[in-house]
């Protein structure tokens, strides 16, 4: 007998175990993570934004900005700039959203009062310090890819390849 079908039924055996103990892992409470380590965020990935509403500028704004974490829900960091024609600050608005409010970023003209307003979003810890004065800052920036592939297809075309393997040289 060839040592082909038993090699893959090794490899697939203790990828699937491997793949179980992964699976079954404790979770973390935020209790055990404060307990653990006090000087880390209040829940895995916890993050913090500059957050204020209709500051007259972004000094103002930042200077200002309560030092809290960002809820959970949430996993990004929002600016909107409001400048007059001149490009000069009217109004700063930054706080924590999700990805629908990030989905729609940019600068566009008011109709009513020719006030130019910019948004943006960034992912990371107090990444939005500087604000959007034009398309060129107005923009989405993310660390990681928004549209994830899901994880589970390379354990499965791995587990294929070692059924087909058993069963090639078995037959």
């Amino acid at each position: 007998m060839e040592p082909w079908p038993g090699l893959a039924w090794v490899l697939l055996l203790s990828f699937m175990a491997d793949l179980l103990k992964t699976g079954h892992s404790r979770d973390f409470t935020v209790k055990d993570i404060i307990y653990l380590h006090p000087s880390t965020t209040p829940y895995p990935g916890g993050f913090k934004c500059f957050t204020c509403e209709r500051a007259v500028d972004n000094y103002e704004c930042n200077r200002w900005a309560p030092d809290v974490y960002c809820p959970r829900e949430t996993r990004y960091c929002y600016t909107q700039h409001i400048m007059d024609t001149n490009g000069e600050s009217i109004s700063v608005t930054k706080h924590c959203v999700s990805l629908e409010r990030c989905l729609s970023i940019g600068c566009k003209e008011s109709k009513q009062d020719g006030h130019q307003i910019c948004t943006s979003c960034c992912e990371g810890n107090i990444c939005n310090l500087a604000l959007p004065r034009n398309a060129t800052d107005a923009v989405f920036a993310t660390t990681s890819p928004i549209n994830k592939t899901e994880r589970h297809l390379h354990p499965i075309l791995l587990i294929l390849t070692c059924f087909s393997l058993i069963w090639w040289t078995t037959t």
